[in-house]
């Protein structure tokens, strides 16, 4: 049975901010983390810790924010994961 565990990501703009829920959770098969998102569309990552995962969501999100036209190429706001 996964564990679950959830984090947000959260893309703030000038005047309003956006969360989305980013779901984690152990894979005992395959002995990795793995990350999806029903909210990042393409959202799909592992890593061998949760610590090693962090730093890879906080790279491919803000790419697949900008992939799916979520934020424009000039987005000069913060996204804190």
């Amino acid at each position: 049975m996964p564990i679950q565990a959830d984090a947000n990501a959260q893309t703030e703009t000038s005047m309003k901010s956006a969360v989305y829920q980013v779901s984690a959770f152990w894979d005992a098969d395959a002995a990795v983390w793995v990350a999806t998102s029903e909210d990042v569309l393409g959202l799909a990552t592992e890593a061998d810790t949760i610590e090693a995962l962090s730093p890879k969501l906080r790279d491919i999100i803000p790419d697949l924010l900008l992939s799916n036209h979520v934020i424009s190429a000039d987005y000069a706001g913060a996204i804190a994961i």
